[in-house]
């Protein structure tokens, strides 16, 4: 009975990839351990690569893969969605292990909520950040950071987003933007997004100070981005002339970190002090001009094993 059910209701999970092959094999191997034939449909929409990426994915067998000659996330992500066919959607980071396990309970929680008439669109997993390999000033901002407020009912800081079939309806090609997961997060009301803590996405922090900087960078300026595209009058999602009656995306909270955080807990202040460091640093350096081109921004050290620990005071 359970055969037959993924043979009418297939999982599709778009994985975008620029140069993973530090980290798509076992991705990809975590995914598929436990499926049963034809339960997923696992595309990688690799694009600009240099390295193995593709080749790899291609000996995974079930996967399919799309080798684009340019690199860029949202390009790839639109050409893995032509491709992909089944609900939920799986939109999955490169470097995210997820079992076999954890894509069947997003699926069924989804499932579940629809059921029981439930308005639930969307799913992720309970966010988890490793900084076992990481240096006191990153352990610092995460003590901080992994208590923020605005992670709970959250859809992004996750590498990983399901949508049902009506959820993915709400727009029709990821706009060109950096923060997809804050504008996958902008499409739904609280009420329509689920946190499945049965599922934990592990994001691996940081190994160097420098490399949080820059993936703080990166992220203020694609959050700056997107919520300067869709205040426009005409703003779309998609190319799409912008719904009225769509959430905008959350407006950033902060102070929260002081207020709700650090404030009422006086054993993380040494904690707070690393926070506050680190974010005014990432701030400043956002405002400068992006010497970025169309590859994606991202922290390099937490995809290498060959990455040292950062020590004594350097960054």
């Amino acid at each position: 009975m359970a055969s037959q059910v993924w043979q009418v209701a297939v999982t599709s999970v778009v994985i975008a990839a620029h140069n993973e092959a530090a980290v798509i094999g076992r991705c990809l191997d975590s995914l598929l351990a436990d499926a049963e034939p034809g339960e997923f449909d696992v595309i990688v929409a690799a694009n600009g690569c240099t390295d193995a990426t593709a080749e790899i994915a291609r000996a995974r067998p079930g996967v399919r893969v799309i080798d684009l000659p340019v690199p860029g996330k949202v390009a790839a992500l639109n050409a893995g969605d032509e491709l992909a066919g089944g609900f939920p959607r799986i939109y999955l980071d490169a470097d995210i292990v997820l079992p076999t396990a954890g894509v069947r309970a997003l699926r069924d929680a989804l499932a579940a909520a629809q059921a029981a008439g439930g308005s639930a669109l969307a799913a992720a997993p309970r966010r988890e950040v490793d900084v076992s390999r990481s240096p006191a000033l990153v352990r610092g901002y995460y003590a901080i950071n992994t208590r923020l407020p605005v992670f709970q009912g959250a859809l992004f800081g996750r590498g990983t987003v399901a949508l049902s079939a009506t959820g993915r309806a709400r727009f029709g090609q990821f706009p060109d933007v950096l923060a997809d997961d804050l504008f996958l997060d902008s499409l739904f009301t609280p009420e329509q997004k689920l946190q499945v803590d049965a599922v934990t996405a592990r994001i691996a922090a940081p190994r160097r100070t420098r490399d949080l900087v820059r993936r703080l960078i990166r992220v203020r300026r694609g959050n700056k981005s997107l919520r300067a595209a869709v205040s426009s009058p005409r703003a779309g999602r998609g190319g799409q002339e912008a719904d009225r009656d769509m959430p905008r995306v959350r407006a950033a909270a902060r102070a929260s970190w002081l207020r709700e955080v650090a404030l009422p807990r006086p054993a993380l202040y040494p904690a707070a002090a690393c926070y506050a460091a680190i974010t005014v640093t990432a701030a400043m350096l956002a405002r400068l001009p992006s010497r970025t081109g169309a590859t994606w921004g991202r922290d390099e050290s937490s995809r290498r094993d060959d990455v040292p620990a950062e020590t004594g005071g350097h960054s």
